[in-house]
């Protein structure tokens, strides 16, 4: 399952499964979010109020683009939003982006369901699916820090504690190392099963999204919380291995370390 550059039109669907459909809406799903956080400043340019009514596609693939809308109608899947260059400078930039993803996350739930109706899921698929959709916080959430602000809350609920390495789970700050950064193992990827959401645990655990590239993928690579802004980060995505994490006594992640005010 693919979709054409510029028209988000699809190579021929291979797709069958609620759990396929679930990893084609994650991949839009990432590069929309890169686009309103990770290169904002790349889409802010691209959306331009003098051009025509352009829209933000997601890809599969994890990347995006900002274009015209498919000229064929029907199109071949449902259109984003249109137009939402024409509100740029009418607006505070930071409403303008959760404006954007709002419209971002009706559209990728208008294009898993018509991927469902045109596979003809069943009652079951439709919920298998909606549960996988439903366990990711929203774009909306990611861009305006909701997310981040609901895994903090979470933190002080939870009853497990170490003494020596930070919890996969609860991702406590180890007690031993209290003037080290918190470091931890990452989440594991979602149950694609679409079975069991309902576990706290399991919930804690897949809510948690590293702050660059807005995924919990990597069950086995090493993470790092920043110790301003408490929010996690995969290793790789902020350039910090372990052996260099033991040496940094407070970590400030690239956003908090580098705030600037928009010229």
């Amino acid at each position: 399952m693919d979709a054409g550059a510029g028209a988000g039109a699809g190579a021929p669907y291979a797709s069958r499964t609620a759990e396929e459909v679930f990893r084609d809406f994650r991949g839009r799903r990432a590069g929309m979010i890169k686009a309103l956080t990770q290169e904002v400043d790349k889409f802010y340019q691209l959306c331009d109020p003098e051009k025509e009514n352009l829209c933000l596609y997601g890809y599969p693939n994890e990347t995006w683009e900002v274009t015209l809308p498919a000229e064929e109608v029907p199109p071949e899947i449902p259109e984003p939003a249109l137009g939402i260059n024409f509100a740029r400078d009418g607006m505070n930039e930071k409403d303008w982006l959760a404006l954007v993803a709002v419209h971002s996350d009706s559209w990728l739930l208008a294009v898993s369901f018509y991927f469902a109706a045109r596979f003809g899921f069943d009652k079951e698929a439709r919920r298998r699916l909606f549960n996988m959709i439903n366990n990711l916080p929203t774009i909306f959430e990611v861009v305006t820090g909701a997310a981040k602000k609901q895994i903090k809350e979470k933190a002080p609920n939870s009853t497990h504690k170490s003494s020596n390495k930070p919890s996969m789970k609860t991702y406590s700050k180890p007690e031993s190392q209290s003037k080290a950064p918190k470091i931890a193992a990452p989440p594991k990827d979602e149950d694609e099963s679409g079975e069991d959401y309902g576990e706290e645990e399991e919930e804690e655990r897949d809510n948690t999204l590293c702050g660059t590239c807005g995924t919990n993928d990597g069950k086995d690579e090493f993470w790092i919380c920043c110790d301003n802004c408490e929010r996690w980060y995969h290793g790789k995505c902020v350039k910090i291995t372990p052996a260099r994490a033991e040496h940094i006594k407070h970590y400030k992640c690239p956003d908090c370390s580098n705030k600037r005010a928009r010229a």
